[in-house]
């Protein structure tokens, strides 16, 4: 007896494998399947019930009840000997929904095979790997689940159909054909959508990565504005005191050069601040927060600055009326400086950014004579993970699409429209907001902006 209990707890033991204890080595919690599982195993009990019990089929009660049961004691053993919380790694999970596979290939094998009509939940297992699990581990349950189809088709029990009745065997062929291309279907085209979700989740990541560092860096910016403009007081009374103390002191005087030095040093201080008092600013309030639009592009442009590429920010002849005042946005700078980045890698010798206005709208079109985009790029670009270069350039997220696909969302969330053309020569993108919309800070700003 203890010898069958330690057998029974092994096999157990086989069938809840270890789980992970991170979400980053995992890619679905244990609660997820065995919560599944439960609603499988009631299902399938009240399945048995209904069609022996109250329909009187004379169906394997016994052992389709301990299939059952065996479920139920796999599912028992996950709750309490294994915290329900953990993340599964990629083969515990494969090894949870492979042992339900072939349960229910069991439970069918006793009740019909293909004829039953609950054969289409094989597809389950499957559905679940594909939208969780990796393209190996879900080829694999699909490749399960076209041998288990295979087989309960060839070797099952037959359903008691009332009078004799015999399903015609092509009908039966039909349905493992049908329950063959769904599965096929399931593992390439849902696949397909869970990586394209997870893909566009992690862009989402990066743009919130992004967005985060330039307003930690609009932030620094600010801090050094304020403290420039602060200290440009008592440094003016001191560069003052200086000049006087070595304007009055004779030359052959011990203090005459300590004077000297005090009045060069204090130009000094001066020149430093003036440099951290042109700086861009943080947008949480605060006379340096508001520039017009070419002063915006300039400041997103000035990281971006490549030896033999001339850049030059540009007045559009089409303006009409006042320029526009407009914050600091991280959102912008991060954004406009990307495309200029682009357009600074490909450019033969010029980049353009040109400037326009209207009393309903604001633009800005980036030009270079580059190559220009390639027609099967250009369709797609500003989704994740399109490259606009080539493998060998300097910033490997531009390979991956990101730095666009970034950069259009960020401008997205100011109101921002982009589209991208290619001209002769080279490339252009055009950026185009409602005026009120960018002209409108957030509340913070609204009040420090100058009138």
């Amino acid at each position: 007896m203890t010898r069958l209990a330690a057998i029974l707890k092994a096999w157990l033991a086989a069938l809840t494998p270890a789980a992970g204890t991170a979400p980053d080595g995992g890619r679905v919690r244990q609660r997820t399947l065995v919560l599944i599982r439960w609603v499988a195993v009631i299902g399938q009990t009240a399945a048995l019930v209904i069609v022996a019990v109250s329909l009187g089929y004379c169906l394997p009660v016994a052992p389709a009840f301990l299939a059952v049961g065996a479920s139920v004691a796999v599912n028992l053993h996950a709750e309490f000997v294994r915290p329900g919380g953990e993340w599964l790694s990629e083969r515990a999970a494969a090894l949870y929904l492979g042992y339900d596979l072939l349960q229910l290939t069991f439970l069918l094998g006793l009740t019909g095979g293909l004829a039953n009509p609950f054969a289409i939940l094989i597809l389950a297992p499957v559905t679940v790997s594909a939208s969780l699990l990796s393209r190996t581990t879900t080829l694999l349950l699909a490749t399960l689940a076209v041998v288990a189809a295979s087989a309960i088709a060839l070797v099952h029990l037959p359903l008691p159909w009332p009078g004799g009745l015999e399903l015609p065997t092509l009908y039966i062929l039909g349905n493992w054909l049908a329950l063959v291309l769904a599965v096929l279907f399931i593992a390439v085209y849902v696949l397909a959508l869970a990586r394209e979700a997870q893909r566009r989740s992690d862009a989402l990541a990066a743009t919130q990565m992004a967005l985060a560092r330039e307003q930690r860096l609009s932030e620094l910016g600010g801090l050094a504005a304020a403290a420039a403009h602060e200290l440009g007081t008592p440094l003016g009374t001191i560069a003052v005191v200086a000049r006087e103390l070595a304007t009055e002191l004779p030359d052959d005087s011990p203090y005459k050069e300590d004077a000297d030095l005090l009045v060069q040093e204090s130009a000094r201080c001066r020149d430093i601040l003036d440099r951290l008092g042109r700086r861009p600013a943080s947008d949480t309030g605060g006379p340096y927060n508001w520039l017009s639009l070419r002063g915006l592009v300039e400041a997103a442009a000035t990281p971006y600055h490549r030896s033999g590429v001339r850049f030059e920010v540009r007045t559009d002849r089409n303006a009409t009326g006042t320029e526009p005042t407009v914050p600091r946005s991280p959102e912008i700078l991060h954004a406009l400086g990307t495309l200029i980045h682009n357009a600074m890698r490909f450019a033969s010798g010029r980049v353009d950014a040109v400037v326009g206005w209207n009393a309903s709208d604001a633009w800005v079109t980036v030009r270079d004579d580059g190559p220009g985009f390639t027609s099967d790029i250009l369709s797609r670009l500003g989704e994740p993970y399109i490259s606009t270069g080539s493998s060998g350039a300097d910033d490997p997220g531009q390979h991956m699409g990101l730095g666009i696909f970034i950069a259009r969302t960020l401008l997205a969330r100011t109101g921002g429209e982009v589209s991208f053309a290619n001209r002769r020569p080279g490339a252009e993108v055009h950026v185009r907001w409602p005026r009120a919309r960018l002209e409108t800070g957030p509340a913070s700003l609204s009040e420090a902006q100058p009138q």
